[in-house]
């Protein structure tokens, strides 16, 4: 178990692991075709490519996102959690990115909105899923909403 962890949350982290292994792995076989909102809300999904912060191995988690001029939000909710996901902390130390929408790579930097920002950001995210209104409700935790902007379309950059 990782330190700090409690067992509930080892388990939880451990069960969505391997849900998202499978997603992943669909999305990236079928270009998007299957996994892009094939989800329990019918939402759109993009897959976003984090470089481990003490690793340096390349993640990939799947999130549920919107747009903004060009730009996507994702959310850093981790289902309400006191901690914010890996994912998060990854980009916050290594901010340019992998993003995937449908048969889209692309490389995008990431970066945490600023509280204007997140103030007129939210309720795109809020009102397309709510339960993010709930998970904010849930914790003491200033949950980060995450802006991608792209900044080249050439090639895979997963």
């Amino acid at each position: 178990m990782t330190p700090n962890r409690t067992v509930d949350e080892q388990a939880r982290d451990d069960a969505f692991r391997k849900r998202s292994g499978s997603h992943v792995e669909r999305y990236i076989a079928s270009d998007g075709r299957e996994g892009y909102d094939d989800n329990s809300h019918r939402a759109p999904t993009l897959l976003l490519t984090t470089m481990g912060r003490r690793t340096g191995k390349l993640h990939i988690a799947p999130l549920y996102f919107a747009e903004d001029g060009g730009r996507y939000i994702v959310i850093a909710s981790k289902g309400g959690s006191d901690r914010d996901p890996q994912w998060y902390l990854n980009l916050v130390a290594h901010p340019e990115v992998g993003v995937q929408v449908r048969d889209q790579v692309f490389r995008a930097i990431a970066r945490t909105a600023d509280a204007d920002e997140k103030e007129r950001l939210w309720p795109i995210m809020g009102s397309a899923y709510p339960f993010y209104n709930d998970y904010r409700r849930a914790t003491d935790r200033d949950i980060p909403l995450v802006v991608l902007e792209p900044i080249s379309a050439q090639g895979d950059s997963r």
